[in-house]
């Protein structure tokens, strides 16, 4: 990800959309934090799939994506000139949530560590279940037992762990009992994001997965 010349302004927005933890629309990052996406900055972390945006009436709503999630596990340059002092804070404030605060936590990734519920495997299952884990990060997502819940959206809860790891632990939850991985009925609603999340299952790709169904 070294490369992707991030300004200091779009580390902070990667930072907020962390904090947020959930999709939440431009206007009330601006009322909320004064925080204004511009175009450029909501344009250049799409494309390079740090952040899902999508047109919500006459504003966007964003979220932190899933290579958004793995970003925050690196370095961000908050150096801003005139603002040093805010620029070190920030700097700190990453790299001690990464380095101290996540390994207490009894978290895998900031994705789970920053999700408004908690999705960590209950202490019932086998110490390290990936099957746990996806289970418990359905949960932290759905708005009720048996709700739709992208892909896309629940990648980012294992991004420390293989793609091809995750794939297997779906494939295996979806012979069980109340689970359904299912493709998007209406595939013109898809985005690039969606696809690069979707599962290769029963010859087709699957975009979905509901548990309790």
């Amino acid at each position: 990800m070294a490369g992707d010349d991030l300004t200091a302004s779009e580390s902070a927005i990667l930072v907020v959309l962390m904090a947020e933890a959930r999709e939440v629309l431009s206007t009330e990052l601006r009322d909320r934090y004064g925080l204004v996406v511009r175009k450029p900055q909501r344009d250049k972390l799409t494309r390079l799939h740090y952040v899902a945006s999508r047109k919500s009436g006459p504003t966007y709503a964003l979220q932190l994506d899933d290579k958004g999630w793995v970003r925050m596990q690196s370095d961000l340059d908050f150096t801003l000139r005139g603002a040093s002092a805010l620029g070190a804070a920030l700097t700190a404030l990453q790299a001690h949530l990464r380095d101290r605060v996540l390994g207490r936590s009894g978290c895998a990734t900031l994705a789970e560590l920053f999700a408004l519920t908690d999705v960590r495997a209950p202490a019932a299952e086998p110490s390290g279940s990936l099957t746990a884990r996806v289970v418990s990060a359905y949960r932290a997502l759905a708005d009720e037992p048996g709700a739709w819940v992208s892909l896309r959206r629940l990648r980012p809860f294992l991004a420390d762990v293989p793609r091809d790891d995750v794939d297997e632990a779906l494939r295996r939850l979806s012979r069980s009992e109340g689970v359904t991985i299912a493709p998007e009925s209406n595939q013109k609603t898809l985005t690039e994001a969606d696809v690069a999340a979707a599962l290769r299952l029963g010859g087709q790709e699957n975009h979905l997965l509901a548990i309790g169904v």
